[in-house]
């Protein structure tokens, strides 16, 4: 298995954040390990966060991205991590998906990502912290930032919640690649509108957004990944669950509240469990959207870890390959 679901935390904070990317820079050669030549210009640079601005007084050479798809953004713009997150860690040695085209000169340094290991990336003497998608934990901050400067979420955001329009702005200042940052935001908002024109059928329709991991089901609310994915589509997440959400990204369902989860389409999808043990289930069988064709159940773990990658390397590849299959199911 070379790519897992990962949100890990607690309860479904474990089980929420699937994330990866796909060569939307793919024709961006990444350096072995710096910015590229000529970009030491942009230097000092200031970058406004959650726990306030932090100055980059260097182009960094030595970075270590810890937060979910730091590394991969940081890849797709050019710069290769010496040290980076473990959540896609299982069966590879770089931490990155499938769909990552870009590949390492040398593999990074792997570190844990919920309790990392902050000797070890002293050790491995950065000069540039990525952490734009974490716990957004102040102490954690605080231990990054003795050791170099960490650019955390930005401001008003919440632990795992930036999305990837901002994680791309957050690491192309730090590793002044601005402009690198802004053509690749542009590539990926226009692959949302291309598939919102290709499929008017999208606009205005209903989506239930759900997981099922050891804890249950769940339904994920605006503010969330793969909620932002669906909206910038045009679809309107399910008022229901809208009007359950409290200050996290997704919502408990029940096996007695699994009809929050019907809706004109429902997208659902394992995490650390087989899809098999909720779609033989009689209540999600007796689900309307269900019985109709109109649910979309995610198994392929490539495909939705890139769904849920937050990451604008990893939702260029999932338009490709997700769109058709909600096409499908509303019988486009």
């Amino acid at each position: 298995m070379s790519a897992r679901p990962a949100l890990r935390g607690a309860a479904l904070l474990a089980t929420a954040l699937v994330v990866a990317g796909c060569g939307s820079g793919d024709d961006m050669a990444p350096d072995s390990g710096g910015a590229a030549s000529g970009s030491s210009e942009a230097f000092p640079v200031t970058v406004s966060t959650a726990f306030g601005d932090v100055t980059v007084e260097e182009e960094p050479t030595r970075v270590v991205a810890l937060g979910w798809s730091d590394a991969e953004t940081a890849l797709a713009l050019g710069v290769q991590p010496v040290g980076a997150s473990d959540w896609l860690a299982v069966g590879t040695d770089d931490g990155l998906g499938e769909w990552v085209e870009q590949e390492y000169d040398e593999a990074p340094e792997i570190i844990e990502t919920l309790e990392p290991s902050f000797e070890a990336i002293a050790a491995l003497e950065p000069d540039l912290i990525l952490d734009t998608r974490s716990s957004a934990d102040q102490e954690r901050y605080d231990l990054l930032s003795e050791i170099a400067p960490t650019i955390g979420q930005p401001e008003g955001v919440g632990p795992y919640q930036t999305t990837w329009q901002q994680q791309l702005d957050l690491v192309g200042q730090a590793l002044g690649r601005t402009e690198e940052a802004s053509d690749l935001e542009a590539e990926v908002e226009q692959a949302f509108t291309d598939a919102a024109a290709e499929h008017p059928e999208f606009e205005g329709t209903e989506v239930a957004v759900g997981a099922y991991s050891s804890d249950g089901f769940a339904a994920y609310v605006s503010g969330d990944a793969r909620v932002a994915f669906m909206e910038q589509l045009g679809f309107q997440n399910k008022a229901a669950i809208e009007e359950q959400a409290t200050e996290s990204f997704f919502v408990p369902v029940s096996e007695e509240q699994l009809n929050l989860l019907d809706a004109e389409l429902t997208v659902v999808f394992p995490i650390f469990v087989e899809a098999s043990e909720f779609t033989g289930n009689p209540l999600w069988q007796a689900l309307p959207s269900v019985q109709q064709g109109r649910a979309v159940v995610l198994e392929d773990t490539t495909l939705l870890n890139a769904f849920s990658s937050a990451s604008a390397p990893g939702l260029l590849y999932a338009l490709d390959n997700v769109v058709p299959q909600f096409a499908d199911a509303l019988g486009g």
